[in-house]
């Protein structure tokens, strides 16, 4: 036991003997795993709506009507803002599109055809171009009831039913309002139908960002063992070792459960800083939880050991760990949702260890599953495990 200690320590020294290798190991995983998750707790309902930053200078019923109809899009939601900050938060491009209510803009404006607004937006960009179809919309409910109105005073006007400007003023008054009324009762044209097959998982972006990005950075490395003892074999060390009682079998357990010990600390690590800084429920089924963190570690350093006996120089070793490890991590769902892929694609990538170990992850953090949700998983991966470390074990030479 003292000589497994001693490798897996000596394993340990060499690895982080550059500063610049916690790095790698938790400052670029946490900076990653934050930004891909976007940086916020779940913590209640979000708004999916674009902002539409809004200034209004009329302060009008016709203003107040337009701004209530933005409220009510499905796409875009008014932000009323005074116009000096509203134009410092467009040109420090905080706000994606801005609309300007100039002061003139009132009933009589909009009768007579000479009503403008101001609509400005950053370029090429899609969020203000909804924003700018929401706006438009909103125009043509509020322009619409009032082109109705008119064309009700003008009828009445045919027929002479006025007498004075008072009694045309309350007579448009009153039509306006009842196209108002008309309109916000009429049926919509489009029917959503929401499709019946119940889901008890509500899907959350950040859990499988914690997932994949906690795999990908974590295989990588073990794949890594490859350089190891590429590296040990140029130096000579394992040619020394004959010279010493230490077997080939203490030699490999000690390199690869110290390894697998530090992925351990690693993903241990990614995980409380999904629960506490993303506020994920990693935390459900700690059993389950270190069972699949085990069989994943236990599966990429069994091909980091196979790798490790076709590979000749160090450099091969870790340009191709980290390519493999990449390559993996995108096929198996790491920085996408799997489901996002071709059925045959989804199906094809089942040979893959990353596959089984996101599937594992996101059934405990995802869909609050437990022990057995994760055997399938944990099974396919110790089997991965138990093939390649075979395979790495058979193969593996001093020199």
């Amino acid at each position: 036991m003292k000589k497994i200690f001693a490798i897996a320590w000596k394993d340990a020294v060499i690895r982080f003997a550059s500063s610049s290798e916690l790095l790698f190991f938790i400052i670029l995983p946490l900076i990653f795993t934050f930004l891909l998750a976007g940086g916020t707790p779940s913590g209640g309902a979000t708004n999916n709506r674009t902002r539409l930053v809004v200034v209004d200078l009329a302060d009008t019923a016709i203003s107040h009507q337009i701004v209530a109809e933005l409220e009510n899009s499905t796409s875009t939601y008014p932000d009323v803002k005074p116009l000096e900050e509203a134009e410092e938060e467009f040109e420090a491009r905080r706000t994606d599109a801005m609309l300007v209510i100039p002061a003139g803009l009132d009933l009589e404006s909009i009768q007579n055809g000479s009503a403008e607004l101001e609509f400005r937006q950053q370029p090429n960009n899609m969020d203000a171009t909804i924003s700018k179809r929401a706006v438009q919309t909103a125009i043509r409910k509020v322009s619409s009831s009032i082109s109705a109105a008119n064309l009700a005073l003008e009828e009445a006007r045919a027929q002479g039913t006025f007498e004075s400007s008072e009694a045309e003023k309350a007579y448009f008054d009153d039509a306006l309002e009842l196209a108002q009324t008309l309109q916000e009762d009429a049926p919509e044209r489009v029917t959503v139908i929401e499709g019946t097959t119940p889901d008890d998982v509500e899907y959350d972006p950040r859990a499988n960002s914690s997932a994949g990005q906690l795999v990908t950075w974590v295989f990588i490395p073990l794949f890594g063992i490859s350089a190891m003892f590429a590296y040990e074999r140029q130096q000579g060390t394992l040619r020394r070792l004959l010279t010493t009682p230490t077997t080939k079998a203490t030699f490999l357990f000690g390199t690869i459960s110290g390894q697998v010990l530090m992925a351990l600390i690693q993903m241990t690590l990614l995980i409380l800083f999904g629960m506490f800084a993303l506020d994920l429920k990693w935390g459900q089924n700690l059993p389950a939880l270190f069972i699949v963190m085990t069989s994943a570690a236990l599966a990429a350093g069994a091909i980091g050991t196979t790798m490790g006996t076709f590979i000749k120089t160090e450099g091969q070793a870790s340009g191709l760990s980290i390519m493999a490890g990449m390559v993996m991590a995108l096929l198996g769902g790491c920085w996408y949702p799997l489901e996002l892929f071709p059925a045959v694609v989804q199906n094809i990538v089942k040979i893959l260890p990353t596959t089984w170990a996101m599937q594992g992850l996101l059934d405990l953090v995802l869909r609050g599953g437990g022990l057995t949700d994760i055997l399938l998983e944990s099974g396919v991966l110790l089997g991965f495990a138990t093939v390649f470390f075979a395979i790495g074990v058979a193969r593996f030479r001093y020199e």
